[in-house]
């Protein structure tokens, strides 16, 4: 995506005292950000609340990510906002976020038509409630042609489970003879995952300080930089996003090779 400097400056104006926009280089951002949000059930007891009001705030925290995102022009944002075990919940948390998902989405389709942003999904969309797929149908053909970030919401996802999809799939293909045994290689398993077409993240935040993947990603954070923050995610701004910026660029990326001296 190409980098509106003005706009990023107004955007991150009157910074706090420790991170501003000089402490990262515009020329080294990632191409593809990834987050695990995590705390907003926490978040919300430590102030004496309902779960579900966590839940609520961390809307706001995730427009707020997605703003920033289109701000430093970055390819991709992807989120976990729903696992394949997180319908072990409580039925009325899980009911409260699916409905969630579909309000949120209606409130959040102008901004993305405003910011000429490209929806996706990660995940089994079939299992989730007849609205709540309605809505994140409508997203998808209402932001097939946009041309700008593509935003990536994993939700019904598990990476195993989508490991294992993608290896039926070739199977099958192996056996129906539309594959050769000998052409099953990386490439064959990453065009068949639900990320195919997207970079791999280049950095993955997890907030809530929890140290744990939960089952995310697990083929494509192969070589990821990994970021974690104590803060829950309704608290995380753009300038908790800035300073998981500036530490991924104070990293070596080796992807297994030497430095160069």
């Amino acid at each position: 995506m190409q980098l509106d400097t003005n706009k990023l400056r107004d955007y991150y104006a009157n910074p706090p005292e420790d991170v501003s926009l000089e402490d990262v280089d515009l020329g080294r951002l990632p191409r593809h950000v990834s987050i695990i949000m995590d705390g907003n059930g926490r978040w919300a007891q430590a102030r004496g609340l309902d779960r579900s009001r966590g839940h609520v705030a961390g809307v706001d925290a995730l427009r707020e990510a997605v703003t920033t995102s289109v701000r430093l022009g970055l390819d991709a944002l992807s989120v976990y906002a729903f696992s394949t075990e997180n319908w072990r919940r409580p039925r009325r948390e899980v009911d409260l976020l699916m409905h969630l998902f579909a309000t949120t989405l209606v409130k959040e389709l102008p901004l993305f038509h405003q910011e000429n942003v490209r929806l996706r999904f990660l995940g089994d969309l079939t299992a989730l409630p007849d609205a709540t797929y309605r809505v994140f149908r409508q997203g998808l053909d209402e932001t097939a042609d946009h041309t700008g970030m593509t935003f990536a919401l994993a939700v019904n996802y598990g990476s195993r489970a989508e490991i294992a999809r993608a290896a039926r799939e070739i199977a099958l293909d192996v056996a129906s003879g539309a594959l050769a045994p000998e052409d099953v290689d990386e490439d064959a398993v990453a065009s068949r995952l639900y990320t195919a077409g997207l970079p791999d993240p280049d950095l993955l935040i997890r907030t809530s300080g929890e140290m744990r993947l939960s089952n995310y990603l697990l083929w494509q954070l192969a070589y990821t930089e990994f970021y974690v923050t104590e803060t829950y995610w309704p608290d995380f701004s753009r300038w908790d996003f800035l300073r998981a910026v500036a530490a991924y660029q104070g990293r070596s990326r080796r992807f297994g090779g030497v430095a160069a001296s």
